[in-house]
């Protein structure tokens, strides 16, 4: 199994490089199109495109609403309702403004990879996660395949100030990010490998880590990337030639994070994957889910960010922008609108009314 991730926004920044990746002839041995994993954040993410890819067969998780600094902030000091805000609170954006159910937004990543202890897993499966993909276990060789929380972590918290989960939450994932090892460093997200690097070596550098996997324990094999990488045409170019390798392999396909649970959950043999329900092709969609042509385009104002933000759906537009604490993105009325007159400017009779009602009320408690 090779498992391909995307962190942050979908946008019309990427959209095109998407579209180039999954083309209709870039399918599985089993005849079905090869399908990856969306991480999502919400400033600036285009909720149309997320629709389209969800509706293509491409999975759809949640990497916060914020993506707020500084890094430690969600290794130390965020707590379990800002692990609710951050992460509920984007199952819910999506849920509003791509249409997806919130039972098909099972895995999260944490932001920056830092790992929130016991509280990330409480929050997960309180809401109703299914994994996580946040942790780089250390290189190893074999290397990690996916594990549940049924029991202690079977690597070392690797990684700078990292608190791992230190208690067993049954029945929960992870998907353990192998890093990729070039020369003896390592790197878990792809654009965080050495960039001076040729095109040869770029492609050494995918079949090696590919091999190691491939030719060892079978652990899936991942690439992690955010899409700022695929601006050098160059790592495009060799990334598609790769792609296109991996396909031609009748052993190798290439599928989202949950779709190898369901294999995880229920092994089976490569005589029978053509029959293997949760690999087959594009299942039927309610004809309301389906992602419009033409969606709305919604300025919205944020208290927030200080400033305006378009968002685009085939859904309603929200009243302002959504965000933490407020996920639909409602118009929460000022309790002083009846002390104004139609010009907005204040009256001054029923302002003197309400300081003697305050007043009263202080003096008799």
């Amino acid at each position: 199994m090779v498992i391909i991730t995307f962190d942050d926004a979908v946008n019309n920044e990427n959209w095109e490089i998407y579209q180039t990746i999954f083309t209709a002839n870039r399918t599985n041995a089993n005849g079905c199109p090869i399908r990856s994993t969306f991480f999502l954040s919400h400033e600036y993410t285009n909720y149309r495109h997320v629709q389209k890819l969800w509706n293509d067969g491409h999975e759809i998780a949640v990497h916060s609403i914020t993506h707020r600094q500084p890094e430690l902030w969600w290794t130390f000091n965020a707590t379990i309702e800002d692990w609710f805000d951050e992460f509920a609170g984007m199952a819910n954006i999506i849920n509003k403004f791509a249409g997806i159910p919130l039972e098909e937004l099972r895995g999260t990543r944490v932001p920056f990879l830092r790992v929130g202890w016991n509280t990330q897993l409480i929050m997960m499966k309180e809401f109703g996660f299914l994994y996580d993909s946040s942790m780089v276990p250390p290189k190893s060789d074999p290397p990690i395949w996916p594990y549940t929380f049924d029991f202690r972590i079977p690597h070392k918290c690797a990684g700078s100030l990292q608190k791992c989960p230190s208690r067993s939450f049954p029945g929960m994932w992870e998907m353990a990010m192998n890093p990729l090892d070039i020369e003896g460093h390592t790197c878990a997200m792809v654009d965080s490998c050495p960039t001076h690097l040729s095109e040869e070596e770029v492609f050494t550098l995918f079949l090696d880590n590919f091999n190691r996997h491939y030719k060892t324990n079978r652990a899936p094999f991942g690439l992690f990337f955010h899409t700022t990488w695929f601006k050098d045409k160059k790592n495009f170019k060799v990334f598609l030639q790769f792609i296109d390798e991996l396909i031609k392999k009748p052993d190798v396909y290439i599928v989202t994070n949950y779709q190898a649970i369901e294999w995880m959950r229920t092994p089976t043999p490569l005589s029978q994957l053509n029959n293997f329900e949760p690999w087959k092709c594009q299942k039927n969609i309610d004809p309301n889910l389906i992602a419009c042509n033409h969606p709305k385009l919604c300025k919205l104002h944020s208290r927030h960010l200080r400033g305006e933000r378009y968002l685009q759906t085939c859904f309603e537009c929200p009243e302002v922008y959504p965000w933490v604490k407020n996920e639909f993105g409602l118009e929460f009325k000022s309790n002083d609108s009846f002390l104004k007159n139609p010009d907005n400017s204040y009256n001054l009779s029923n302002l003197t009314d309400l300081l003697m009602k305050i007043n009263f009320n202080v003096l008799n408690h």
